[in-house]
């Protein structure tokens, strides 16, 4: 899959601070989005995941900060969207009883899922209860061709996906309005300092759109090209291949400042499987916590005793939000621009 390649700016400078190539502050803007992270368990370990998941991973949800948040999606209707995350979410506890709270409630429901957890022991109702429940599905399939996923995710798992792509079809994601399938796209994570963009998100949708209906018979409704930022296991790949330091300097000489506006972080709210607060789902693999105006981290049970979703003026910053703001942007949802 092409992409276009860029020349790469000179490395002989720190990085600037991103708040300073802003010239301003970051701000919260008021919530809309719950992006919790249900845990570190998965059926899959991504060569690029920057949750750094696993079968070995033990890390979910336990059932008091589940009951947390089914309270919190319960009293505050400004929520629009809660966004399910892991991990494989599917297999996380407190999966089931928070996409109810959220539908009862009205609330869109993403669960961002790798697919082919609908093949192991246990999961096979999935498919049919996402679809009941009309949760929107973002899958991650970094590629339309067979050796890039695999190389990325592990033998055998394109081959699985098609096959649960088809089977979203077969129950009408797609096609149904209601039953909305989104793909993403990753770029291979760099193993030279020749490094590109991301690819434009609309011919790239376009791509992928043609060639797994031709091939395979597979309709999607929207593809999310995201850029993989230096966390987690890419960062250990890039520190591991001396590329760390010269692909932030990639990202920061490609900033976009047209991209600011719509970052993820400015209207979502990320928590963690123990209950805390951050202002992304990076900045949480990070450890770097939201602060309130008083300089106070946040608990989902502070938000709830506090009565409000909107503690955070500042959204904190660190180097790889240059991930989000190269090009046309990168976040949860897509190209920002």
């Amino acid at each position: 899959m092409s992409s276009q390649k860029v020349i790469n700016a000179p490395l002989d400078s720190a990085i600037t601070p991103f708040r300073k190539k802003l010239n301003s502050t970051l701000t919260k803007k008021p919530i809309t989005v719950l992006q919790i992270n249900l845990g570190k368990r998965c059926n899959l370990s991504c060569r690029h995941c920057h949750v750094e998941a696993s079968p070995k991973r033990t890390e979910e949800l336990s059932p008091e900060v589940c009951h947390q948040l089914i309270e919190l999606i319960h009293r505050f209707p400004q929520i629009q969207i809660v966004d399910l995350t892991g991990g494989a979410p599917e297999m996380l506890y407190g999966f089931e009883p928070i996409v109810e709270a959220a539908r009862v409630k009205g609330k869109q429901v993403i669960v961002r899922s790798n697919l082919t957890i609908y093949y192991e022991k246990g999961f096979g109702h999935i498919p049919e209860y996402c679809a009941r429940h009309q949760l929107r599905i973002v899958a991650s399939l970094p590629c339309y061709l067979a050796d890039n996923v695999d190389k990325m995710r592990g033998i055998g798992v394109y081959n699985a996906s098609i096959h649960a792509l088809q089977w979203l079809n077969r129950l009408g994601y797609g096609r149904d309005p209601n039953l909305v399938l989104d793909l993403v796209y990753n770029p291979q994570i760099p193993s030279s300092d020749n490094f590109a963009l991301t690819p434009n998100q609309e011919i790239l949708e376009r791509d992928y759109k043609e060639f797994l209906y031709k091939h395979f018979d597979i309709s999607f409704n929207n593809l999310f090209a995201i850029t993989n930022l230096p966390l987690g296991r890419t960062k250990f790949h890039l520190k591991h291949k001396k590329l760390y330091k010269p692909y932030l300097h990639f990202l920061e000489s490609h900033f976009n400042s047209s991209t600011v506006e719509h970052l993820m972080c400015r209207n979502e709210l990320s928590i963690d499987y123990l209950g805390n607060v951050y202002d992304c789902d990076f900045n949480q693999m990070a450890n770097l916590p939201a602060k309130t105006r008083n300089g106070e981290t946040l608990t989902v049970a502070k938000l709830l005793e506090a009565g409000t979703l909107d503690l955070i003026d500042e959204i904190r910053t660190a180097p790889y939000c240059y991930g989000c703001t190269a090009g046309c942007g990168s976040s949860c949802g897509g190209s920002l621009v």
